[in-house]
């Protein structure tokens, strides 16, 4: 069974676009999978409710109720920034929409999940 971990700008876009990433997920994936999240993406979603735009806080709400309603696992990170705890995970698919970690990603080989054409998930 493969795990599949969810960034916060992964479920941020979600909202932000209007794509069902969960249905999107099921679709592209052909095989068993299971979803987490980090103990620092719940920390990030937090802390966007609590100090930002309007439209933000929504997408971070909208995040949070994702994750409590799908009983998404959280891992606890071992580093203190989510991207560095993201890169160090051995073994996982990683769902993001962040450039810089996607490009941290690729370098080492690790399989990414993202929204293409504002409304698509694919499996690079």
């Amino acid at each position: 069974m493969e795990k599949i971990v969810l960034d916060t700008s992964f479920l941020v876009a979600a909202y932000e676009l209007k794509v069902d990433v969960i249905e999107g997920i099921f679709n592209v994936c052909d095989f068993k999978y299971e979803l987490f999240v980090l103990d620092g993406t719940i920390n990030e979603l937090e802390r966007l409710i609590n100090s930002s735009s309007l439209s933000r806080k929504q997408a971070a709400k909208y995040a949070l109720k994702l994750i409590q309603s799908l009983n998404i696992k959280v891992l606890k990170a071992e580093q203190e920034h989510v991207d560095d705890a993201l890169v160090a995970l051995k073994g996982y698919i990683v769902a993001t929409e962040d450039a810089e970690l996607k490009r941290r990603l690729r370098m080492i080989g690790v399989k990414i999940l993202n929204i293409r054409q504002k409304k698509l998930v694919v499996l690079e």
